[in-house]
């Protein structure tokens, strides 16, 4: 069970996926605009907010980033076209991962069941890349000696990438490894979490030193 904000404009399909959510044993607590949801959010413990981007007022653009600047919940936006400006907004905006309208609700819950999935814990020493410190015990990273708060997904991104340095990982094994896609995915999700995750590691995320970009292929960590 998890604790999930729905911020849904629409009451038809607002009201049908409180249902859903309930039936799936989820404590779900809803709003019709952005505001609204960013306010139930300060009251609110939730562990994932499905978050509608076209909202009157505060748009879920803006409602994402508002969220990511604050807390490190995850975030499953509902994008009405799909397109690669609904897409690629949201991500960039913070969001985890997105579910296309109409929302069917197995996927929705496959999707919350993946962000919210942990890296289980293991007892391991701390390890060290130049200035970035993981600790995989406590699940805590730091860089120059000060936490960086990572939320979950940029997290066990770079947990699996860091636990083999130098491999290169593939996409579409990202997706899978990481967002648990057992299926062709969509690799904007992986790009768009590699650009957040660079831009609080990396002294120039330009010049990546951790998470490096090997073109044709994928992703690896390190050489560092």
């Amino acid at each position: 069970m998890a604790r999930v904000l729905l911020v849904e404009d629409d009451p038809n399909v607002r009201n049908a996926l409180i249902l859903a959510l309930k039936g799936r044993d989820h404590e779900v607590e809803s709003a019709a605009s952005g505001e609204e949801g960013l306010e139930l959010l300060t009251r609110f413990a939730a562990d994932v907010v499905v978050l509608d981007l076209m909202l009157p007022g505060i748009d879920g653009f803006e409602v994402c980033r508002r969220i990511r600047a604050t807390t490190s919940t995850s975030i499953v936006m509902l994008s009405a076209r799909g397109d690669d400006f609904d897409v690629v907004g949201g991500l960039e905006a913070g969001a985890d991962d997105y579910v296309v309208k109409p929302v069917r609700p197995q996927v929705l819950e496959a999707r919350i069941r993946a962000v919210l999935r942990r890296t289980e814990s293991v007892a391991s020493p701390v390890e060290t890349y130049g200035t970035l410190r993981v600790d995989r015990a406590s699940l805590t990273v730091s860089r120059n000696g000060r936490r960086i708060a990572l939320p979950p997904m940029e997290l066990r991104l770079l947990l699996h990438l860091s636990a083999i340095p130098g491999q290169v990982f593939s996409r579409q094994q990202l997706l899978e490894s990481v967002w648990d896609h057992d299926y062709l995915g969509d690799s904007r999700l992986v790009d768009a979490c590699v650009q957040r995750l660079r831009s609080k590691i990396e002294d120039v995320p330009a010049e990546p030193r951790y998470v490096q970009t090997v073109r044709g292929f994928g992703y690896r960590f390190g050489p560092v």
